[in-house]
């Protein structure tokens, strides 16, 4: 009876290893399941994103020089002008009476003179008869000063009337100019985009020229690229642009870089003061031109632009969620899967969109790169709250 308990002790011992080889062989341990994606060869487009808006490469706003009653509107909002087309009537009757008032000061000085005149001639005669009395000893040496002080002092009125005349013609002439801004022409050839001021409405200019019109060019527009500071470093004149609107956001539009503001708008004259306190994102704007033939580009509509650095046709490239850690020589760490088994590789990255990077070497076209550990993912994913 007492050699039972070996004989159980026994038979378990020589069981454990044969239900562990059965289910070795007939319950293999799942392989590891890797997430992978092939390094394929693909177009690359290396560029720094921005927002901008667009405007007219060329607006004015029309306004008025002088003060009255808009009279007449002669264009509407939309309307296609040429440089020299009238575009708005003031009422000219203030300016119309200025001028009568000017001309009348002119012809009241050029009368004054040739009064002055008559009258110097009168008193050069007179000059004229007291030398030769005085050389007859028939008249005193005072009378002939005093008629030559009457000549002198009437020629010294004659050139101060000859300035009254100047100045009465100048006052005729702004007269004029003045009469002249009531009709308001179109500068240049464009198409107004607002009408500011209404038919009726009184424009007064003391302080600054009123806005009536706005008026562009809208043959070609001008957009208006924030670039971050982060990466205006890296953009510069010549580079190609292109950009995408809400309302089409399939269709490119291209352009070159023209030129980088070298100050933000955000820039003042206490700007340096609070440089150290101000937490406000800077942004410079990058300026670039694009053709608008059919005017589907509008003013202030919102642009998604691309400026690009670099751009490469059909290298090879992996996704970027493959690249490791950077080492110190530049390459990053890849785990490729071979056999099964994930190895690691050393590789050399070019041109980087964020989506894929551009293989320079240690990688060759097919190799399956590791971008993801479904068990580590189900590890990181954090757990659902217990109610």
């Amino acid at each position: 009876m007492k050699k039972r308990p070996l004989r159980w002790l026994i038979a378990i011992a020589l069981l454990i290893p044969i239900v562990w080889l059965i289910g070795h062989f007939l319950f293999p341990a799942a392989k590891p399941n890797y997430l992978t994606a092939p390094v394929a060869r693909m177009d690359l487009e290396e560029s720094v994103l921005a927002s901008g808006t667009l405007k007219p490469v060329k607006q004015v706003s029309i306004g008025a020089q002088v003060n009255g009653q808009l009279k007449s509107l002669k264009v509407k909002l939309g309307d296609r002008v040429s440089k020299g087309q009238l575009l708005a009537e003031i009422d000219p009757v203030l300016q119309q009476n200025e001028l009568k008032k000017a001309e009348a000061g002119l012809a009241r000085a050029e009368a004054d003179r040739r009064a002055k005149a008559a009258q110097l001639v009168q008193f050069e005669l007179a000059l004229k008869r007291q030398k030769t009395m005085l050389a007859s000893d028939a008249s005193s040496r005072a009378d002939l000063e005093t008629a030559q002080a009457q000549v002198d002092s009437t020629r010294a009125e004659l050139v101060a009337l000859a300035a009254q005349i100047r100045q009465a013609t100048v006052d005729v002439d702004t007269a004029k100019a003045n009469l002249g801004y009531t009709r308001i022409s179109a500068p240049m050839d464009g198409e107004i985009i607002s009408v500011v001021t209404q038919e009726g409405q009184t424009v007064v200019s003391a302080q600054s020229a009123p806005t009536l019109l706005i008026m562009a060019n809208l043959d070609t527009m001008t957009v208006k690229a924030q670039v971050s500071e982060a990466d205006v470093v890296r953009v510069k004149p010549g580079q190609q642009v292109y950009f995408t609107i809400l309302g089409a956001p399939g269709k490119r539009f291209y352009g070159t870089l023209r030129a980088i503001e070298p100050a933000p708008e955000s820039i003042s004259a206490d700007s340096t003061a609070t440089a150290a306190t101000t937490t406000t994102a800077v942004y410079y704007n990058g300026l670039f031109d694009v053709p608008n033939p059919n005017h589907v580009l509008k003013t202030s509509m919102t642009a998604q632009v691309s400026i690009v650095q670099g751009e490469a046709k059909q290298v090879l490239a992996l996704p970027v969620a493959a690249l490791g850690k950077q080492e110190k020589d530049g390459r990053y760490a890849v785990r490729v899967l071979e056999n099964d088994q994930p190895q690691e590789r050393k590789v050399r990255i070019g041109l980087n969109d964020n989506v894929n990077a551009q293989v320079i070497d240690g990688l060759k076209e097919g190799d399956k790169v590791i971008v993801g550990d479904p068990a580590q993912l189900a590890a990181d994913k954090p757990s659902e709250p217990i109610f």
